[in-house]
């Protein structure tokens, strides 16, 4: 399996980091995928939302078809919809990738690509109205959807627990139970402060 991350500058940092490394534990097992590349536009390094500088291995002149493509969001994800280069590669990857999952607002990426019209999709909480706007995705509020072979989830985190239900639904959970524990991704749950995601409600976060 030759799976691949997109990447483009200001992408989330967890958005790649994340599910980078639910793939690569994966990797260290039989039915783990060959090799996890990260893709750009160039090889040049370029700056994550948060600073972070990453070397991509691929152009998208020189990757060839892949298996599974993530494709993470993050504040470059608004102008990338509109970046021709990177919606075509998208196209072309989906026409034979077995899976394409988003993570974040990676969905509009997909959406662009026209690979979420008619789909059941979620993404980030503060974009979920902009996603809906959009008219022809079923928008809901969960940590992450499938709907045939494009897998979405919520926010940054979120792709985390995307990554481990793609590995259990390919590999089974005994699989996925290993990465977990490798990784320790055992969430404790714990809240803090009192921030909300109810519109309504005082402390609400915005997008």
């Amino acid at each position: 399996m030759q799976l691949g991350i997109l990447v483009y500058p200001q992408v989330e940092e967890l958005d790649v980091m994340g599910p980078w490394e639910m793939v690569t534990t994966w990797s260290q097992l039989p039915s783990g995928p060959s090799s996890c590349r990260i893709v750009a536009e160039s090889t040049q390094p370029l700056r994550c939302a948060k600073g972070l500088s990453i070397n991509p291995d691929l152009s998208f002149a020189s990757c060839a078809p892949l298996d599974v493509l993530i494709v993470p969001g993050g504040q470059g994800s608004r102008r990338e919809v509109d970046n021709p280069a990177l919606i075509d590669f998208l196209a072309r990857q989906a026409s034979q990738c077995q899976a394409l999952l988003s993570v974040c607002t990676g969905a509009f990426l997909l959406h662009a690509a026209g690979l979420l019209s008619g789909r059941i999709a979620t993404t980030h909480w503060g974009s979920l109205e902009r996603l809906r706007s959009l008219g022809d995705v079923t928008v809901v509020e969960e940590r992450f959807t499938r709907d045939g072979r494009i897998w979405c989830s919520a926010g940054v985190s979120a792709g985390i627990d995307l990554t481990l239900r793609y590995i259990a639904a390919t590999a089974g959970d005994e699989v996925a139970g290993q990465v977990q524990l490798a990784t320790e991704y055992f969430p404790s749950g714990e809240r803090y402060g009192n921030v909300s995601l109810n519109p309504q409600a005082p402390g609400y976060l915005r997008d």
